[in-house]
């Protein structure tokens, strides 16, 4: 499932309504080689026009983490939302970050990996 969010308002997407990015295309073929259970985790791939960000959402035990596509020649990331800002007025907590140089497998396997190793699956 797709979801896209704009100016605060989500919608789901469906066939031709969703983007054909560069990073759109990339969650999808993540998204295709997920585990079981980050599927099982609601795994939604989100177009977030507020952030300018296109990413892979978890719904956690400990909240929605989100792997974000890269742009250009940037890196991966892995973010942990929080619900409410911190003291400081963080929303966001990046976990992990890396390379490019993965292919979609080795990134899907990385991020599965790092959620249940850590309690968030």
């Amino acid at each position: 499932m797709e979801i896209q969010i704009s100016e605060g308002v989500v919608r789901s997407l469906r066939g031709a309504d969703a983007p054909m990015t560069p990073q759109a295309i990339m969650a999808r073929t993540i998204a295709n080689h997920l585990s079981l259970p980050c599927r099982r985790a609601g795994a939604k791939i989100v177009h977030n026009l507020d952030a300018h960000y296109t990413g892979i959402r978890f719904d956690t035990k400990a909240g929605p983490v989100v792997l974000e596509m890269p742009d250009g020649d940037g890196q991966y990331r892995l973010v942990h939302e929080l619900v409410e800002p911190g003291k400081s007025g963080r929303t966001e907590v990046e976990m992990r970050r890396f390379p490019q140089i993965y292919k979609p497998q080795g990134v899907a396997h990385i991020t599965g990996e790092f959620l249940l190793s850590r309690g968030f699956l």
